[in-house]
């Protein structure tokens, strides 16, 4: 094999397959394409103990801790074949050293009778053949068995099937909202595809995370990079932390509660503790106020002065709110909830040149002169022109170069005014002549 062009990778196992130079099938890991991703910050680090306990990933969210009971020299990537009831499995390995210890007592990992399961060794080429085949039925087995599942009427989804690596057994993950009596189901599954049969019920958020997808954030789901046990989310987290109401909102792809409302519930809890209860309006010389909306992190309350609208909002800290209320408990009422609390009105940057500015970019709103008739024009011009004339006799006192070419100018315009008026007398009168023979 001359690269690893020719190798096909295996979305959900994060693996990739292709042949060697001799011909035989291998398998070298093939990052992003495995859910609950790792990252080593520990790798740098020497271990403290030895531990001979290792992880190893199946398909998509499957994960399980081994022995290493032979001592071999395994390393992050590496395939093995595991031990499986019954025969064997193959898996890769995600994770080793001190890291494991952690892992298990994160999500409460407990052996068996107190016993791991034993890695037998790494994967040989016919190990991996096998597996490779195995692979290739899956997706047409859940078809064929969603189909089967719909014929006998019963109430369940099958969402994925994965086979184990030496083909004698296949694990079919199904959800259902109540009990089903899938026995008839095994018999019909064992006849048509000849394999053991395990029935695995899984709820709506393990589902999207074997899936897998984009949530709104824009980041893949939780449940796919790395959250491995759920906690249950009710609508208190959204209440608390004031929170829109609507199911589009606050459901993910698995139509149950998004995992992330709890993220920040903690701290929402701690801070809501310094806000005040408030029971009843906040009594003022100038009128009762009503609580609208609390901001829990900001520590600031927003009042109405009408019940039914929000009309004249104040906004006040909590410690103005908390003053308020000590004199309304001993019969006072004070002047106005705001105080010495109201807003100071923000000052508009100043910038050192224009380009620091940022309405430079914004276009300059341009008055449009209205256009005036030609007639109008024309008149309005010769105004100007005896206007200028007229002016132009003191403005020529204060510059003693432009005088000479204002009197030059002022005598020119003198000069073809004067010719044009006896070009109109003359017009004038040769009409007259004329008209005069024609009598």
């Amino acid at each position: 094999m001359d690269s690893k062009k020719d190798m096909k990778p295996e979305v959900g196992r994060g693996c990739a397959f292709g042949l060697n130079e001799q011909g035989e099938f291998t398998a070298q890991m093939a990052d992003g394409c495995f859910k609950l991703h790792e990252t080593p910050w520990m790798a740098e680090y020497p271990d403290h103990e030895q531990c001979d306990i290792f992880e190893v990933r199946f398909k998509n969210t499957r994960r399980s801790f081994y022995q290493n009971v032979n001592n071999l020299d395994l390393q992050i990537g590496d395939i093995v074949a595991v031990e499986a009831t019954p025969g064997h499995d193959i898996g890769i390995i995600s994770l080793t050293g001190d890291m494991v210890a952690k892992q298990m007592r994160r999500v409460g990992f407990n052996p068996f009778n107190g016993e791991f399961k034993k890695i037998y060794r790494k994967a040989k080429p016919y190990d991996i053949e096998r597996w490779q085949e195995a692979i290739a039925l899956e997706h047409e087995t859940m078809i064929r068995s969603r189909q089967i599942a719909a014929d006998m009427g019963l109430d369940m989804k099958i969402g994925d099937v994965e086979y184990q690596g030496d083909k004698i057994k296949a694990i079919f993950y199904y959800i259902a909202d109540g009990r089903v009596d899938f026995r008839e189901l095994i018999k019909v599954f064992a006849e048509q595809f000849h394999i053991r049969i395990e029935m695995k019920q899984i709820g709506a958020r393990q589902e999207a995370g074997r899936i897998g997808g984009i949530g709104a954030c824009g980041r893949e789901l939780c449940c796919a990079s790395w959250i491995s046990s759920f906690s249950s989310v009710t609508t208190g987290a959204a209440r608390v932390q004031d929170l829109s109401l609507n199911p589009l909102k606050l459901a993910g792809q698995c139509s149950k509660l998004k995992c992330c409302l709890m993220y920040e519930y903690d701290l929402y809890m701690d801070a809501r503790r310094a806000i005040p209860r408030i029971k009843e309006p906040l009594q003022a010389l100038d009128g009762e106020y009503f609580l609208v909306k609390t901001d829990i992190l900001g520590k600031k309350m927003t009042f109405s002065s009408s019940k039914e609208s929000m009309s004249n909002l104040v906004t006040i800290p909590v410690w103005r709110v908390k003053e308020i209320l000590a004199a309304n408990r001993n019969g006072e009422k004070v002047e106005s909830i705001a105080g010495d609390s109201a807003p100071a009105k923000s000052e508009e940057p100043t910038y050192r040149t224009e380009e620091d500015s940022i309405t430079r970019f914004d276009k300059s709103k341009k008055r449009k002169k209205r256009r005036q008739p030609k007639s109008q024009s024309k008149h309005e011009g010769k105004a100007e022109q005896n206007s200028e004339g007229a002016e132009s006799q003191p403005a020529e006192q204060k510059t003693e170069g432009g005088t000479e070419r204002r009197e030059h100018r002022h005598n020119n315009r003198n000069r073809m005014n004067h010719n044009r008026n006896r070009r109109q007398s003359g017009e004038g009168r040769a009409e007259h002549k004329s008209e005069k023979k024609t009598e």
